[in-house]
């Protein structure tokens, strides 16, 4: 009977911590710039984490998921450790997902991993990241897997004299490493490098700097949205076009709001990236179609939208493979770790030594493509690494 009454006891205690995960829900804390001179950045990778519940419900493994929001207003490390701590500690937590800049998401790191809770990096591309966050994963890319490759087509390609300007932290430097890199070792000369403020720069001097030597081509990378429209806009205003010196730029700053402010002008741009919106498969097609319609097609989705979107994809299938149980924060980190799957982007797999994704690298043109003018990829650099 001590027995029957103890398997009684066991299985009840079971059903009831099973119906006490069923009411919970699983709460993702999501840290993106939503102010601020980047707030574009956090629209699009809120609207791709948006997607991804339309396009495949709200609920896993029995358990609602819950989508808790917070603004890092830019590059602001402190603002990221502080607000990481509230969603850990007040809010409790399962995941967390940042989707700003390195710094924050850095400060963001150390407080998961004291916590044992898992953070994905959905935007963050220095080289190494995931190295100085034990609980980090990425799902984003880092610079130097779409910049090496890059730079090694220019120079396969026949030019031959380059000059770099990128902004001067982390990341562009990352990108001026791994484009003189890819460069360099298939014939071409790096003539000078030019660094530019990340904070509010005029670009006007540094573009006309890079006219009065003369190179065959400019290779550019600053950040994305306000700053790279404003440096290809000099680039034309400046007329370095018309003096002959090609522009070879990284594809994150190449997108739809560079297209519309500047038109027909920008047609027969190379760029490199791991997603365009023209990728043609039918996860892409459904990732469009969810994106478009938590949107009402009020802006563009952008490779920032998409890796929110796989990130919310490796939540749910953590959830799904522990049936809802996520006590163990070691387990959960393993399974996202060792993913793989199909994405809109194509095919990413994280590198379980790593914590990093290995995805394909495309070669894109500005081009006509459904009507308006998208990056059409025309070459593929399957699975790179970090």
């Amino acid at each position: 009977m001590k027995q029957i009454r103890s398997l009684l006891l066991g299985v009840v205690a079971v059903g009831f911590a099973a119906l006490v995960h069923a009411a919970e829900p699983i709460k993702v804390g999501l840290l993106t710039p939503y102010s601020g001179p980047f707030a574009d950045m956090g629209r699009l990778i809120d609207a791709g984490v948006k997607a991804y519940v339309k396009a495949h419900g709200d609920t896993v493994a029995g358990r609602k998921i819950e989508v808790i929001t917070r603004d890092t207003t830019g590059p602001a490390p402190e603002v990221g450790k502080r607000l990481a701590q509230e969603l850990v500690v007040r809010d409790q937590v399962d995941f967390l997902m940042v989707g700003g800049f390195t710094p924050e998401t850095l400060t963001a790191g150390t407080v998961a991993s004291a916590a044992k809770k898992p953070l994905l990096v959905v935007n963050a591309s220095s080289s190494n990241i995931t190295d100085k966050i034990p609980y980090g994963v990425r799902y984003s890319f880092s610079f130097r897997q779409i910049t090496q490759p890059l730079g090694a087509w220019a120079a396969k390609n026949g030019i031959r004299r380059m000059m770099t300007l990128v902004s001067d932290y982390g990341p562009g430097i990352d990108c001026e490493n791994a484009f003189k890199d890819g460069f360099t070792s298939n014939g071409g000369t790096i003539v000078e490098s030019v660094r530019t403020p990340l904070k509010s720069p005029e670009f006007g001097p540094f573009i006309q700097k890079v006219k009065d030597a003369k190179p065959e081509a400019l290779f550019v990378w600053v950040p994305s949205g306000d700053q790279a429209l404003n440096v290809v806009k000099t680039y034309y205003e400046r007329g370095l076009d018309k003096a002959g010196i090609r522009l070879v730029i990284l594809g994150d700053d190449i997108d739809e709001p560079v297209f519309n402010a500047l038109g027909d002008k920008v047609k027969g741009l190379v760029t490199s990236l791991h997603y365009s919106t023209a990728h043609p498969t039918a996860e892409n097609k459904k990732f469009l179609k969810a994106f478009a319609e938590v949107t009402g097609n009020a802006i563009q989705p952008t490779f920032m939208s998409v890796a929110a979107y796989d990130g919310m994809a490796a939540i749910y299938e953590a959830v799904k493979r522990q049936n809802g149980d996520l006590a163990d924060g070691a387990k959960t980190l393993d399974i996202l770790a060792n993913l793989q799957f199909e994405s809109p982007r194509g095919k990413i797999v994280i590198d379980p030594k790593t914590r990093d994704v290995v995805q394909a690298v495309y070669i894109r043109r500005v081009e006509p493509h459904n009507g308006r003018l998208e990056n059409v990829e025309f070459e593929t650099i399957p699975d790179v690494k970090p």
